[in-house]
């Protein structure tokens, strides 16, 4: 269930001016501030709305670990998308997006392909979808109201009831900034950590993710727990920093 809040991840409003937004996201250990891997976004614009693109993580050393591509041509919310990340011989997809929502999973090198379906209802979405969701409900929950919707996840084969709503101010990059609480709308609450997500309140833009992240600890095999923030500029603790553009085909991960 940790994976569920960890699918909340790469989530940014983009100008309607841009055909293509390429940008970083650096994340971080959330308790020793250690940099863990860097994400390179690529999001194509069409008509000023967010339709697909992709996300390359990399090691801090700069090898590529994963990517995922995302199209949101069925729907705004809830994505058909793939993970890969071969290094963890894990995959997960939305592979089509109906009255029916098919979901996949793969835990490890040589495993069973697994798969689900849920029902396509209400206030619902997926993956990187979530955004989407937040921005079209952004003033009422400037305004102190919950937004209520449920999180399909395909690392759980399932969804799940969730709640979002804004618990304070803040800045970032010394500019004004607003909070919102992410948690299970239900018992799960008890077990799962809450996230905690920092917006632009003016471009409503995502600029720093607190919570569980869908990259693994080598060393541990547990979901890192991080902070990923959206600088204006690279953090001087970036060693190497990836290309913003592939180098190599993604589907073969080899570069």
């Amino acid at each position: 269930m940790r994976r569920s809040a960890a699918l909340l991840l790469g989530l940014l409003a983009l100008p309607a001016s841009a055909a293509t937004e390429r940008f970083y996201g650096y994340a971080f250990d959330l308790k020793t501030d250690r940099h863990l891997y860097t994400e390179v976004h690529e999001q194509r614009i069409d008509d000023g709305r967010w339709t697909g693109g992709s996300i390359r993580y990399y090691w801090p050393d700069g090898r590529l670990l994963g990517v995922k591509s995302l199209d949101f041509s069925a729907d705004p919310y809830i994505p058909t998308y793939r993970l890969d990340l071969p290094e963890q011989g894990y995959t997960e997809a939305i592979t089509a997006v109906g009255d029916k929502i098919r979901l996949e999973r793969r835990g490890q090198a040589g495993a069973r392909l697994e798969s689900a379906s849920v029902k396509h209802e209400g206030a619902m979405c997926a993956d990187s979808g979530f955004h989407g969701l937040i921005v079209s409900s952004f003033d009422a929950l400037l305004a102190g109201q919950p937004l209520n919707f449920r999180l399909v996840v395909a690392g759980s084969l399932d969804a799940f009831r969730f709640r979002a709503r804004r618990i304070g101010d803040t800045r970032f990059e010394d500019r004004p900034a607003v909070r919102f609480l992410v948690e299970p709308d239900s018992f799960l609450r008890l077990l799962v950590d809450p996230l905690e997500m920092v917006y632009d309140p003016q471009r409503r833009r995502l600029l720093e993710y607190r919570g569980v992240s869908n990259i693994r600890d080598p060393a541990t095999g547990q979901l890192f727990v991080t902070r990923i923030a959206y600088y204006s500029e690279p953090p001087k603790v970036v060693a190497v920093l990836p290309p913003l553009e592939p180098t190599c085909p993604e589907a073969t991960l080899s570069c």
